[in-house]
């Protein structure tokens, strides 16, 4: 499984021209879900998510969490995270989970998510989707599991 986390000021998923999913200040993680990735794996990410230090503290340092600072989560299903790269010009997708998998995995993850914290948004699985953000810093860290 991975995770690229993005800390933002704001984003925002529309599909179609409407808005499925938006916080303020907080995270948007795009998720990428491989074959061997299970509830347990989507559990670890989702607490390391909510816990990751990339918010700053009162002297300017990355000390405080999404908790810390009752930011929003923002989730998107992201499946070319689980792209090949590693030769080539183009992307193989053979690394990445087929999308019944996919989907109750991610479907796990934003359900347990929306239960420990908040304010919890997503976009729609599977869908053509616009993602917009101001990303604060920038900061972007690429989570592994």
């Amino acid at each position: 499984m991975k995770a690229l986390l993005q800390r933002v000021s704001q984003g925002r998923v529309e599909v179609a021209g409407e808005v499925v999913g938006a916080i303020d200040q907080g995270l948007l993680v795009l998720v990428g879900i491989e074959p061997e990735d299970d509830q347990a794996k989507a559990d670890r990410m989702l607490a390391r998510l909510l816990d990751y230090r990339v918010f700053a503290d009162a002297e300017g340092r990355m000390n405080c969490s999404l908790r810390d600072i009752h930011g929003g989560l923002l989730l998107v299903s992201q499946f070319t995270l689980a792209a090949d790269t590693r030769k080539g010009r183009r992307p193989g997708f053979s690394t990445a989970a087929a999308p019944d998998q996919a989907e109750a995995l991610f479907n796990y993850m934003l359900q347990c998510a929306r239960q420990t914290h908040p304010q919890v948004a997503s976009g729609r699985f599977g869908a053509d989707m616009q993602v917009h953000l101001v990303n604060d810093g920038p900061v972007t860290f690429l989570l592994e599991m």
